[in-house]
């Protein structure tokens, strides 16, 4: 088997994480990278800022819209089942739903609505076309997400210790129009948090139940879930951000903040901690097509399904999945339909957390690339340790 790094390559990725933690951009990073069997993984800062304590192989982060992917796998399971099917409607499970209200136009009154032309489904819920969330083309008011976020349902940065328990949730969002027709908008976020009620009342446990039983234990993902134990707290760390108002770090989560305890709500969409080794199974599964080290969780057609685009070339333009362009969306993951950038090949996969994370695989290129920081984005442009780590990832390739 041919190499996949070169040494020099891999030196210089840590020593470009390692710059990021230098010129304080960051407090603390842990990456991976693999490519044909080679695994290569360091750390460097701390997990507290003026700390001692070192960011290491185990150090566990919130991995915030890395969340996504996962949700959609835990739905495609139940698919393989025949428990839910892609195309049908969601009121058997979610009641809530049923009858919708749509805006009559695009940021209008809420009082002003026209009935939903057909009935959301799971397809909608995994593609982000349900009709609910952010529009990052930001080209109208959104007076639905206004609503959301004043009746405290998670709109905006993750804070697992607002939104109310799912049934709750599910009855005071169920008022709300849609802003769109099931169907025809690609809105960010909230088709995941629904999705994550969806997977957890069609099989009948809490969401955290489900994923830990169907995901994480047969993946070994040990420190995987919507909460730090306490015994684990020592591994895990605050998770910063710069102040809009001053632009200095401040803590937006301190260790023993929101993520310490089980939150009402597990999000679907933003509301897990992870470490790199955890991390790196679920993107092997993937990589494997549904497969794991010879066990199979999710068949090799809805892996594939999964991560092809499913937007329309009209969906996709107004999208803006990716601030580049060139980037779709399939079940719970961005995918790259055309070459924009050095650092991902067409078919790539993988999306980020707004909390500072990175992921993709590119199965063109064998790669899988995973950066985990404690300091979140300021804007929806990736920050320049994730766009360095990738650079220096392709950069590091032996062929």
């Amino acid at each position: 088997m041919s190499a996949g790094f070169t040494s020099d390559g891999i030196k210089r990725l840590q020593e470009v994480i390692g710059g990021h933690v230098d010129d304080g951009s960051v407090v603390g990073a842990s990456w991976l990278v693999a490519r044909r069997g080679e695994i290569h993984q360091g750390w460097a800062g701390t997990l507290e800022a003026g700390g001692d304590a070192p960011a290491a192989e185990d150090t566990i982060f919130r991995i915030s819209s890395m969340t996504k992917p996962v949700t959609a796998i835990a739905a495609l399971i139940l698919v393989d089942e025949c428990t839910l099917r892609l195309d049908e409607p969601v009121d058997r499970w979610l009641p809530e739903l049923a009858d919708r209200q749509v805006l009559a136009r695009p940021g209008g009154p809420l009082d002003e609505t026209v009935p939903a032309h057909r009935p959301v489904t799971l397809r909608d819920l995994l593609t982000f076309r349900l009709g609910w969330g952010m529009d990052f083309s930001f080209s109208t008011p959104q007076p639905a997400l206004d609503a959301m976020a004043e009746l405290g349902l998670g709109v905006g940065p993750p804070r697992p210790a607002g939104p109310p328990e799912p049934d709750e949730w599910m009855r005071l969002v169920s008022p709300l129009p849609l802003e769109y027709q099931p169907g025809t908008k690609w809105l960010y976020h909230t088709s995941a948090d629904v999705l994550g009620v969806l997977v957890a009342r069609a099989a009948g446990q809490p969401l955290g139940a489900v994923l830990q039983e169907r995901v994480f234990e047969p993946l070994g993902m040990r420190d995987t879930g919507f909460a730090v134990p306490a015994q684990n707290l020592a591994r895990f760390g605050p998770c910063y951000w710069n102040d809009p108002a001053g632009g200095s770090r401040v803590v937006f989560d301190p260790a023993d903040g929101e993520w310490s305890r089980p939150p009402a709500f597990p999000s679907g969409g933003a509301g897990l901690v992870s470490t790199l080794a955890d991390y790196q199974a679920f993107a092997e599964l993937l990589m494997g097509r549904g497969s794991y080290r010879g066990q199979r969780l999710v068949s090799r057609a809805a892996v594939e399904t999964m991560t092809t685009d499913q937007l329309t070339d009209a969906q996709r333009e107004v999208a803006c999945v990716d601030l580049h362009g060139g980037v779709g969306w399939g079940f719970g993951v961005g995918v790259h339909v055309r070459r924009t950038q050095p650092t991902a090949s067409v078919g790539t996969y993988g999306w980020d957390g707004g909390l500072g994370t990175s992921w993709h695989n590119d199965p063109a290129e064998d790669v899988t690339g995973i950066i985990l920081t404690n300091q979140a984005w300021s804007s929806p442009a990736p920050p320049p340790v994730c766009e360095d780590f990738w650079t220096t990832t392709y950069a590091a390739f032996a062929d």
